[in-house]
């Protein structure tokens, strides 16, 4: 009899670790990441749960490579752009394309500390432009942090939301509701959709916070 990953001779293998990874990335945009557990990846491979833990000793290694895979590419994003601050923001907006390109993305990433290739590359790129730049290497590397932070920190929020289409109303009634005579100023930003717009500020506020340093 053959095992779930050792199928009878001249059948493909049923499980490898490249189709676990691409089923658990599937399986991540159709249901979202609270309904990824290893039992429901593996009833999709048609599989015994115990069978994938030979390619992902735990959930949190399935993540990582999950992670490690949304960032394929996204450290080429420096090398199309001008001076440092356009290859800082390049890259930052790279970054957040392909968290948005999956599913709960920036949650994948937030609950990881990949060191693949992808991942490791991307904060290889970033530091390398800020220390061409003439930024010492302990700023490069904190502003490495501080971009990291800032885009899986905005995006996180920007895929909750769409998640919860009813956020910019509830919002709106609170403050309308309430003495808050500053938000209620401010409103239509508050509650505003455009995700671009609100990222390129904060990145802009951000450069700028670093062109001031330098």
């Amino acid at each position: 009899m053959s095992s779930p990953s050792r199928p009878a001779r001249g059948r493909p293998p049923r499980l490898d670790r490249a189709r676990t990874l691409q089923t658990a990335l599937d399986l991540l945009d159709r249901s979202g990441l609270d309904a990824l557990t290893m039992r429901r990846l593996a009833d999709a491979m048609d599989a015994q749960a115990g069978a994938l833990y030979r390619y992902f000793a735990t959930k949190q290694d399935l993540l990582a490579a999950m992670a490690e895979r949304m960032m394929d590419g996204v450290a080429d994003a420096a090398a199309r752009s001008g001076d440092w601050s356009d290859q800082l923001a390049a890259l930052a907006r790279a970054m957040r394309t392909a968290l948005l390109a999956r599913r709960d993305g920036a949650r994948v990433f937030a609950g990881t500390h990949s060191t693949g290739e992808n991942v490791l590359g991307f904060a290889d790129a970033v530091v390398g432009v800020m220390r061409a730049a003439g930024f010492s290497d302990d700023d490069a590397a904190r502003a490495l942090y501080t971009v990291v932070n800032f885009t899986v920190g905005h995006t996180l929020e920007e895929q909750a939301a769409l998640q919860q289409a009813s956020s910019p109303d509830v919002l709106a009634e609170a403050v309308a509701t309430g003495t808050y005579p500053h938000l209620a100023a401010s409103l239509p930003a508050l509650t505003s959709t455009d995700f671009a717009r609100l990222f390129e500020f904060g990145l802009d506020l951000l450069i700028g916070g670093l062109r001031a340093r330098r």
